[in-house]
């Protein structure tokens, strides 16, 4: 088992250290849209709350993309991140069209952020939602189909990569449960799409499990996403420590936290081994930037997620339940408005309220204490590497452009593909869509011009020259060959998925 320990930003001291409190220096991105105006209601809490923090302010976002910087991130700000090791960011906006890659994706795979932490709960009856409703959900943050390798194959087809990795899910799963573990939760629940995704969401699941055995004292769980997120929308209480990969993550998270209140009021720490992001998880909305309508809960609960991220609890403690109290008064922001809002208050103003009631504690909910400890685990090493597994090629899935004008007939495409010199290897399945067209395909299957080909090993181990003379082979006929996936056992196990159908 790995060895565990915490990780937070590099602090400043005073030159009297047992006198004056360690202060830490944080970057801060005041964002686009309502961004800005909300980070100016969270910092007049935090400097109220007297949290000791030296503000770094870093420029990315929509001014940067459209100053001509591609990635929306600058080097300067690249420096000061890499000095501070924490970032506090309000939300930011990727332009639409000419190809911008979203920064907030940038941020996390640069550096490496694997771990994106959401908590979920209820304030009810103070905002609408369930009673009883307190959950993690701990995202893979870096892989899956976030990795953003999309290509246009045919004229009909458009292909995105998903990229599931061993030691990728292994450092999720690890730190799912040291989280239940650190904060005395019960019970860990993974969800995936494993009966469909067998290879990618299996191994999901199955190191899942490896992990979980290491973690007896927790309560383990699989469930399939689809059924998983409708259980969470109406009996959330049931849950605890919720697993995911990537894309199923940030869709799960937003409808938790939709359930619980309002997407506004959630909060989100993304965590890497050496460096902490901080964030609301919801726009920047620029339909009502500048006119003191948003709701700056969601960026001051992440605030606070970072205060004891860094080890300042007794801060963090005050501004969670100062913020608790305010809520639970009936003072609300108009997207909270209910039956229980007393008064209903701008954004500056509802900061001013949260500051109003530092040291206050809410009589009904739930007071919420955090440790003077660096709260965020991050992983020591990685995983030992496994031995490598005995791979030997089995054939090959040659992937096809074809759509003549004398009609889309499976039938003809095999009569052709048969007809190549393959030494080695034989036609056994072609697929459209993944779905087995032949042999033995139902004439209702409606067909794309993007054909997958198997060719699988005919008597013997084939190998790669073979492959490629059947490249040439097709090419010369004149088929348009878009690429191939090599067909592998590992340890004579398939490495590769059957069609639907097969």
């Amino acid at each position: 088992m790995l060895d565990i320990v915490t990780a937070a930003a590099p602090a400043a001291t005073s030159d009297s250290p047992t006198d004056a409190p360690v202060r830490h220096a944080v970057a801060l991105a005041r964002g686009d849209g309502i961004g800005p105006e909300i980070t100016e209601a969270v910092l007049g809490v935090l400097e109220v709350a007297g949290a000791p923090i030296d503000w770094h302010e870093v420029q990315m976002g929509e001014k940067l993309y459209l100053a001509g910087h591609s990635s929306g991130i600058d080097e300067a700000a690249w420096s000061t991140l890499r000095q501070t090791c924490t970032l506090l960011k309000a939300p930011l906006t990727t332009p639409q069209g000419g190809g911008y890659k979203s920064i907030n994706v940038t941020l996390r795979k640069a550096l490496g952020l694997y771990a994106n932490v959401r908590p979920c709960m209820s304030y009810a009856p103070y905002v609408r939602g369930p009673a009883g409703m307190d959950l993690i959900v701990v995202r893979e943050n870096e892989e899956d189909t976030y990795a953003g390798i999309e290509h246009r194959q045919t004229d009909e087809v458009m292909q995105c990569l998903k990229l599931i990795t061993r030691p990728g899910c292994e450092r999720i799963a690890r730190y799912a449960f040291e989280l239940a573990r650190a904060q005395g939760r019960r019970k860990v629940t993974c969800m995936t799409k494993d009966n469909i995704m067998k290879l990618t969401d299996g191994l999901f699941r199955k190191v899942f499990e490896e992990i979980g055995r290491e973690y007896p004292e927790i309560e383990q769980e699989h469930q399939i996403i689809d059924i998983g997120t409708a259980r969470v929308a109406t009996r959330p209480e049931r849950y605890d420590v919720i697993l995911t990969p990537n894309l199923y993550g940030d869709v799960l998270s937003d409808v938790a936290a939709e359930v619980a209140g309002s997407v506004g009021l959630a909060p989100s720490a993304n965590i890497g081994r050496g460096f902490a992001m901080f964030e609301a998880i919801h726009g920047s909305a620029p339909d009502i930037a500048g006119k003191d309508l948003a709701n700056p809960s969601g960026l001051l609960l992440s605030a606070v997620q970072m205060l004891a991220h860094l080890g300042l609890g007794d801060v963090a403690s005050r501004v969670h339940n100062a913020w608790l109290k305010t809520i639970e008064d009936g003072v609300h922001t108009a997207d909270m408005k209910g039956e229980r809002t007393t008064k209903v208050v701008g954004c500056q103003e509802f900061g001013r309220e949260v500051a109003a009631r530092l040291g206050l504690e809410p009589a009904s909910l739930t007071p919420r204490q955090y440790a003077n400890t660096p709260a965020a685990l991050t992983l020591a090493a990685e995983e030992a590497p496994k031995p490598a597994a005995k791979k030997v090629l089995h054939g090959v899935d040659v992937f096809l452009h074809w759509s003549p004008a004398s009609g889309r007939d499976p039938h003809a495409l095999a009569a052709l593909l048969t007809s190549l010199p393959a030494e080695g290897l034989k036609l056994t399945m072609v697929t459209n869509r993944g779905v087995k067209v032949w042999p033995n395909g139902l004439p209702e299957t409606w067909c794309s011009d993007h054909w997958r080909c198997r060719f699988e090993a005919d008597g013997g181990t084939p190998s790669l020259p073979q492959v490629l003379w059947l490249l040439s082979a097709a090419v010369t006929h004149g088929l348009d060959v878009i690429k191939i996936e090599n067909l592998y056992t590992y340890d004579g196990v398939p490495g590769y998925a059957a069609g639907q159908g097969q």
